[in-house]
């Protein structure tokens, strides 16, 4: 099991470790401890410099809302179901013609297996999949009625989205297919096309669960493994439960959000129940976390949570949704003793917006999210950056600004992810119930392909796929000034040892580069293109002229012999 680092020091150790990185010549220093309890000093191997030892951070994640996605079976898509109260094709109508819709649509397991060779060759090795367990089979009669544009109204909704389970042990029946069950899907993504599955979990809540008319079946309710009912909200106001009730235990009796259930992770019962759900899903086959609104359930459930996970599975990657854009709070997650989880980067998603929707922007205002040093997080190379998801306004950029957002994130620190259709632009500005989450579909796919965003991210992100420095090096910034940005991304690890540079231009016109800083000797190659290299003398330049809009990857094998570079790693290494 990969123990996450934390980040208190004492004064003692502080100051051994300034000593350590001023007497360059021992090349050592300290890192945050192994243990939870106690801290030690600790030496650093000078020919090791890495972002860190989770595996995961090679990985590239394609993100997919499952029944928005493609349609691959329309024998699974159940239009009639609901009675009087369908949840097929649920259409919101706006002004100037613009539709949503809060019905199911179609999309399944089938529609991704279908274009898993589209995903993997846009140079993604993971797709995180909204959840699949059951969920209610009707539109929610309770609440207040969405509306085009409308947030925070669950009235009127279907759960096609997949976060109102009722059985956390079932795959609802809108995805699988016939000789296509979760397992199946899982095998043919890892063995035919090597893409791993990310599995998302959510522990806070269940289904909306009361102020309904008349009882739904299955709102308010869990079924466990043998489909039996375990709880039932019994449509009544959380204030009104009886937790010493059986069938009500497993609910707090006050409310979180809207009319979701909130579950009682107090209740050992409750524990019980989502984490072996989490350790079945698993054993079906996936190979990574995303958690669900992680700030609305206290750090001890996350910390049993994952060493239950991780006692059966080490280095498993699991990473949350922590909305809020306070590094110092979503890091609390990342630290070992809340249960050692990665975050989505939402401060740097942030960041990543302002930047790329303006052309008037600068480099430079990125700098603030990366915490390459002493940051709130247990390692700032083990998050998830992103530009936009389903429940925010997605991106509202030029083709430019998304070519140029990629290039940032497929090379910067962090594990990129992006949400279906952003390789075409899809839907861009639009928010959750403006567009955000329409269907996607085969013909947008087919048409995505010939898309100048399509065309660069896949060169971008088979570039990452291709190069461990781009995955797993140590940033070391150079210079982030106006339309440009220049940085090193290091690794030293085992028998790898390579270096990238980095030359980015989001201007609209051609931009020349000269880099000396911690350049090293020795031949250096031109990935992006393939088409320059440049043998560099002791103490030389590297000139390189980068087109608007562009990025150029310069990359060296063979490890650090620049002292002045070897201290900087050496740095980053101790305070990352």
């Amino acid at each position: 099991m990969k123990v996450q680092h934390t980040h208190s020091h004492s004064i003692g150790q502080a100051a051994l470790c300034a000593i350590a990185i001023s007497v360059v010549l021992t090349l050592t220093s300290c890192s945050r401890s192994n243990s939870i309890d106690s801290e030690h000093v600790q030496d650093i191997n000078p020919l090791q410099f890495y972002g860190t030892d989770n595996p995961f951070v090679k990985e590239a994640v394609y993100f997919v809302m499952t029944d928005r996605f493609v349609d691959g079976d329309k024998s699974n898509n159940y239009p009639e179901q609901g009675g009087s109260l369908p949840s097929f094709d649920l259409p919101l109508f706006g002004d100037n013609g613009e539709t949503a819709n809060v019905g199911y649509l179609g999309g399944d397991l089938r529609g991704v297996l279908n274009n898993a060779e589209y995903i993997r060759d846009l140079g993604f090795t993971a797709v995180w999949l909204t959840p699949i367990v059951d969920n209610p089979d009707q539109q929610f009669s309770g609440g207040e009625s969405i509306g085009f544009g409308g947030a925070f109204k669950d009235g009127g909704k279907a759960a096609y989205h997949g976060y109102w389970a009722s059985n956390f042990y079932k795959i609802d029946e809108h995805y699988p297919s016939v000789g296509l069950t979760y397992k199946n899907y899982t095998d043919k993504m890892r063995q035919d096309y090597g893409l791993k599955t990310v599995f998302d979990v959510v522990a806070n809540h269940g289904s909306p669960s009361f102020s309904m008319p008349t009882v739904q079946p299955k709102f308010g309710q869990l079924y466990d493994q043998n489909n039996q009912l375990v709880a039932d909200h019994q449509n009544l106001p959380p204030e009104q439960l009886d937790i010493t009730q059986p069938l009500q235990r497993f609910y707090h009796n006050t409310p979180d959000i809207m009319q979701l259930s909130n579950l009682n992770e107090g209740n050992k019962g409750l524990r019980d129940y989502l984490i072996n759900s989490y350790l079945y899903w698993i054993d079906q086959g996936a190979d990574a976390f995303r958690i669900d609104t992680i700030k609305h359930v206290p750090h001890h459930f996350w910390q049993e949570m994952a060493a239950r996970v991780r006692a059966e599975h080490p280095d498993f990657f699991m990473f949350a949704e922590s909305y809020d854009y306070n590094a110092n709070f979503i890091a609390q997650h990342t630290l070992a003793k809340n249960g050692g989880i990665s975050v989505l980067d939402f401060p740097g998603q942030k960041a990543i917006t302002g930047v790329f929707q303006s052309p008037q922007s600068d480099y430079a205002e990125l700098l603030s999210y990366l915490h390459l040093t002493h940051g709130p997080y247990a390692n700032p190379y083990e998050l998830t950056t992103f530009y936009d998801n389903h429940d925010m306004p997605r991106m509202d950029a030029s083709d430019n600004g998304f070519i140029d957002a990629n290039n940032w994130l497929f090379t910067s620190r962090g594990i990129p992810v992006v949400y279906q259709g952003s390789e075409m632009g899809f839907m861009r500005g639009k928010a959750e119930h403006q567009g955000n989450r329409n269907y996607l579909g085969q013909d947008n796919i087919n048409l995505a392909k010939q898309h100048p965003i399509h065309a660069q991210l896949a060169a971008i992100a088979n570039l990452r796929k291709a190069l461990p420095a781009l995955q797993n090096g140590l940033q070391v910034n150079l210079d982030f000034d106006g339309d440009h940005a220049a940085f090193y991304r290091v690794i030293e690890q085992g028998e790898i040892a390579q270096t990238a540079l980095v030359l980015l231009n989001k201007g609209d016109s051609a931009y020349r580069f000269s880099v000396a800083k911690y350049l090293e000797k020795g031949q250096w190659k031109e990935q992006r293109y393939g088409n320059k290299s440049q043998v560099i003398k002791e103490g030389g330049t590297l000139v390189n002229v980068v087109d608007g809009h562009s990025v150029n990857v310069w990359v060296r094998e063979g490890r650090i012999t620049s002292q002045a570079m070897l201290n900087e790693l050496t740095q980053l290494m101790a305070f990352k």
